[in-house]
């Protein structure tokens, strides 16, 4: 990934965006200066994440001593490259608002109920072919401070580690036919059509019969069809 990705690539959210308010203050004010990545940066335990970070934490919803409330999915896809080769061993972190759209976080506090059996934090790591799967209940949106009546759509945040810690990529996963989506500033940094990148795709195929709905989230690490990913502010 060193020396692929650019963060002012077409695809990829600008390090400034002012109706993003945050990017304002904590964008670079001088030109960027590149530090090329050391063996340090780049090297890790590769196939050994899950001796670091212990097992794989792939369903969201049996963490707990009950079930969460709210709608039960599971997610799926698949990390490549930019030939559409797989990406296998990789760490993909996750976590989320509970069902209304509430994060076990003390700075969040606005009025939505906390779930007991709900943490809304997870982790899988890719088999061989790239492929990842977990499951979860789907986020439900909430209201943040940046404009009047600001309401963030509902999303998954997932993070990949690659083969170290220093090539941690971070990107939000959105919900089809999500009205929020076309009037949130952090979904609209990103321009389209590459912001359709960060949209899953409701599957049937995926879905469990009454059980769980399935959705199909790929994501390519770099290239002209990159996934858009956070850009580090």
């Amino acid at each position: 990934m060193p020396g692929s990705y650019r963060r002012e690539d077409a695809g990829q959210p600008p390090s400034l965006y002012p109706d993003y308010g945050s990017t304002v203050s904590r964008s670079p004010r001088e030109p960027l200066v590149r530090i090329p990545h050391t063996l340090t940066e780049t090297t890790g335990p590769a196939n050994a994440w899950s001796r670091l970070m212990g097992e794989s934490m792939a369903d969201l919803t049996t963490q707990h001593k009950g079930e969460p409330l709210g709608q039960r999915i599971v997610v799926s896809g698949r990390v490549v490259d930019e030939d559409g080769r797989p990406v296998p061993h990789t760490v993909v972190e996750v976590w989320q608002a509970n069902a209304a759209g509430r994060y076990i976080h003390k700075k969040d506090q606005w009025d939505a109920p906390l779930d007991p059996n709900f943490t809304g934090a997870g982790r899988v790591i890719t088999d061989a072919e790239g492929r990842y799967r977990f499951i979860s209940v789907r986020p439900g949106a909430y209201p943040w401070r940046n404009h009047k009546n600001a309401w963030r759509p509902s999303h998954i945040h997932l993070s990949l580690l690659g083969p170290a810690f220093a090539t941690r990529l971070v990107t939000q996963m959105y919900f089809p036919d999500d009205p929020l989506i076309e009037i949130d500033p952090i979904a609209n940094a990103v321009p389209m059509p590459f912001r359709q990148r960060m949209v899953s795709r409701f599957d049937l195929e995926t879905t469990e019969p009454n059980w769980a709905l399935g959705y199909v989230f790929d994501i390519v690490l770099r290239g002209r069809d990159a996934t858009p990913f956070e850009n580090g502010q």
